[in-house]
């Protein structure tokens, strides 16, 4: 149906940069809301961008700022430019596509670590 599949996290020291990458494969509805979420060590799942299959976007008070989500002119793929990254950051990153009134497709997760 949908698979999504993420790449581009890997550890760094606070203030540096990581890029995020989603990649969407299957049926992709016309109508979208894609984003990251993240899910920190012992913590439930917490929204971080979206973006929609108008363009729009909005972000999490956390990461406005330092992150920008964007994609490809194919509808494609997905990115999280994160920026000045913080240990707080830490977290294993997940793509996520939600059709409306319909389901939801999650990556498989990639993991953010961030050192201070």
């Amino acid at each position: 149906q949908v698979q999504l599949v993420e790449s581009g996290g890997g550890s760094v020291h606070a203030g540096g940069s990581l890029r995020l990458s989603c990649t969407a494969s299957g049926s992709i509805p016309s109508v979208y809301l894609m984003g990251w979420f993240q899910r920190p060590p012992g913590k439930m799942d917490e929204l971080v961008a979206t973006i929609a299959s108008d363009g729009g976007t909005n972000y999490a008070d956390s990461v406005k700022g330092r992150f920008i989500i964007s994609r490809d002119s194919d509808h494609k793929t997905i990115y999280l430019q994160m920026n000045n990254l913080k240990p707080e950051d830490t977290a294993v990153y997940y793509c996520n596509l939600h059709r409306p009134y319909g389901q939801d497709w999650w990556g498989q997760g990639t993991q953010v670590t961030v050192s201070s």
